[in-house]
């Protein structure tokens, strides 16, 4: 098995180290190593299912009030806001709710409600929505026991690069999307002006993770389509990743079934509860995939993208850079794009060339396919910076790609997605 890696499995200063402030890759020196040992660390307690809230009702958290960390209306108006705080009172916890958290969740937002936790002796944080929310709750758990700044302990671009000391405040996670994977996994993305960076460690696992599929039958169809490919490009990038070991093997091909047997059908019958769960249960798993291998370049890319364009949903341009992106590592890793080909429901897969088949196949069936950079207001003339963005804050992600990318590449993967 060939890892990145010194030493493996990671300390959480090597996560926190990842890739000078990479996304959900572990720690790693520039050199590639043979290492025949992983590990698998998840010290999250998962309930998942319909119903799973109810379950915070016998929850063990620390006596006190809770943060519910939430963004927009919609939590509130569909009910979900009041059936946490039902479940968690009549488990004896009163709670406040911190609802301004926006869609890339700001260092201005995470500092905001920070203080708030501060001055109102919050016990725990529960982060209710897309992985905007509990991104928002892991670094506010964090803030709340540390001292400085959510951006001092960020390694990359203008980051502090400091070690998370202290154990943050109880985190319950619990997603309203299925996209992000971010109750799996102990990372959070926080956008700082120009640059929006993954950062996190151990200390930044949920203590509690519920994954209600109920909560998420109300999501719009184009918003199932970005974060549910989302979630496929966690779980395909982690397969494709250098840093990928068999337990996250076997967790990225289960994620990339669900998604090819139930994407379009949860796109299209958002009512069809079956296929709300098995997205749900793809995109957690695409999580675990995420704590145990790693995001690759294509996630650098689209990270600068959506840092200079916040208006861009993460998973469609995701969506918008993946066949240019993915058609580069034809030779390099040409067996396992014929493997997460035949995940994706392709049985008789067997070249290359049938993963990028399938995948704009999916694409099409969730009406996503026409998707291009320039309906976003994305310049040509913002290329080169958007690929400098992307080596400088989230660089180490392109050392775990099959071959590795150049500035030139990365520039004509993107003009490539224009149009």
């Amino acid at each position: 098995m060939v890892l990145l890696g010194v030493p493996y499995p990671p300390t959480e200063i090597g996560i926190q180290n990842a890739v000078s402030g990479g996304l959900c890759a572990p720690f790693f020196s520039k050199e590639v190593i043979k290492m025949d040992i992983f590990s698998f660390y998840m010290p999250t307690r998962l309930y998942f299912g319909n119903g799973a809230v109810k379950k915070l009702a016998r929850a063990r958290l620390p006596q006190g009030r809770g943060l519910i960390i939430t963004g927009g209306t919609s939590t509130t108006r569909l009910g979900y806001v009041a059936k946490v705080q039902d479940a968690l009172a009549e488990a004896g916890h009163e709670t406040l709710v911190y609802n301004k958290v926006q869609p890339n969740p700001t260092i201005e937002g995470v500092r905001e409600c920070a203080a708030l936790c501060r001055e109102e002796g919050i016990a725990f944080v529960v982060g209710l929505g897309g992985g905007s929310s509990i991104d928002t709750a892991k670094a506010v758990a964090i803030m709340a026991t540390n001292e400085g700044d959510w951006w001092d302990y960020i390694h990359g671009g203008t980051g502090g690069g400091k070690r998370i000391a202290n154990a943050g405040l109880p985190i319950v996670a619990i997603p309203t999307t299925a996209g992000t994977g971010t109750e799996a996994d102990p990372f959070t993305v926080i956008t700082n002006g120009e640059e929006k960076i993954g950062g996190g460690g151990e200390k930044c696992f949920p203590t509690i993770s519920v994954v209600d599929p109920d909560f998420m039958m109300t999501v719009p169809p184009h918003l199932t389509a970005y974060q549910g490919f989302d979630a496929f490009f966690h779980a395909a990038e982690g397969y494709l990743a250098k840093t990928a070991t068999p337990i996250s093997e076997m967790f990225s091909l289960k994620a990339i079934e669900l998604i090819g047997k139930s994407l379009a059908t949860a796109v299209h019958e958002g009512g069809n509860a079956d296929a709300r769960a098995d997205v749900a249960l793809a995109n957690t798993l695409a999580g675990f995939v995420e704590t145990l291998s790693s995001c690759t370049g294509e996630h650098a890319i689209e990270h600068a993208l959506s840092a200079f364009h916040p208006s861009l949903p993460h998973g469609a341009g995701l969506i918008m850079i993946s066949k240019a992106y993915w058609s580069r590592f034809m030779e390099s890793a040409g067996d396992r794009l014929v493997v997460i080909a035949r995940a994706l429901g392709n049985k008789d897969a067997d070249k290359p060339e049938d993963f990028i088949d399938a995948l704009v196949s999916l694409q099409r069936k969730c009406s996503v396919s026409d998707l291009r950079l320039s309906g976003y207001g994305v310049q040509p003339d913002e290329f080169g910076k958007i690929a400098d963005n992307a080596f400088d804050t989230m660089g180490g992600l392109f050392r775990v790609d099959p071959h590795p990318l150049t500035r030139e590449d990365v520039i004509a993967i993107l003009e490539e997605s224009y149009k």
